[in-house]
């Protein structure tokens, strides 16, 4: 047990995103609501940003500049860092795309329960409404 702690405490930024990507996916799967949903969406994506950017860190390095003081010595991977800001530029796109959604699905149907949303399709389509 011992050894599993230093091993959770060593790899803590592994261990955090693990547990914020379950609260992720247990906000999907369990609520209704769509604004919950697109949250639970934005917990999983932050999740992957943090595993990337863990991975790309190497304990003791320097910044990836290069100077006269620091010529010969460890370097972190810039790599991720560049890939996960890119990365957070489309979530930020997506998440409004899918607000604009929600907010037009609330304006047709009078609620933002996708299960109500489907009970409401399911009953105008058994009566030849679209």
């Amino acid at each position: 047990m011992n050894k599993l702690l230093n091993k959770i405490l060593i790899n803590y930024p592994y261990f955090f995103a693990v547990i914020l990507f379950a609260i992720g996916v247990a906000t999907i799967v369990t609520r209704s609501n769509m604004f919950k949903k697109l949250l639970g969406l934005n917990i999983m994506e932050s999740a992957v940003y943090l595993m990337f950017i863990a991975a790309g860190n190497i304990r003791g390095a320097t910044e990836p500049i290069i100077t006269d003081s620091n010529a010969g010595s460890t370097i972190i991977n810039p790599l991720p860092s560049a890939l996960m800001l890119t990365g957070i530029v489309v979530s930020v796109s997506v998440t409004a795309f899918a607000l604009a959604l929600i907010l037009r699905m609330y304006k047709h149907y009078g609620t933002t329960d996708a299960i109500l949303i489907a009970e409401m399709r399911d009953k105008n389509e058994k009566w030849g409404n679209k």
